[in-house]
């Protein structure tokens, strides 16, 4: 198992940070099931050591049901913030009603501040 630190997600996952008072993963590129668990051991491993984890999707172009599935899941364990995500998940999310479940912000600084 990898720690939040870590930095070897294979490729979908940049460095995590500390900021405020929660824990910053950053994600990039085609989220599915192919390609989702080193999101998923980033994001496990982030909720174990922090009350708040704000999820940068920023540069996540894409993803499909089994990624919005984990968010699901990650919410009811933690404090889950999704930051600056891009068209084509705010309307994945306005599509299946995430968007009413899930907290939403407009970038990582909003988020963290929970504005």
């Amino acid at each position: 198992m990898t720690g939040a630190g870590d930095t070897n997600h294979e490729g979908v996952v940049g460095n995590g940070y500390l900021a405020g008072a929660g824990w910053v993963v950053a994600a990039h590129g085609e989220l599915d099931q192919d390609t989702l668990a080193p999101l998923e051991e980033a994001l496990a491993a982030a909720a174990d050591q922090h009350r708040m984890v704000v999820l940068d999707a920023g540069s996540i172009t894409f993803g499909d049901s089994s990624f919005l599935n984990l968010l699901l899941r990650l919410h009811r364990l933690t404090t889950l913030r999704i930051a600056a995500p891009g068209e084509q998940l705010r309307r994945l999310f306005a599509l299946t009603g995430a968007d009413t479940v899930l907290s939403l912000h407009p970038s990582v600084e909003d988020a963290v501040d929970g504005s």
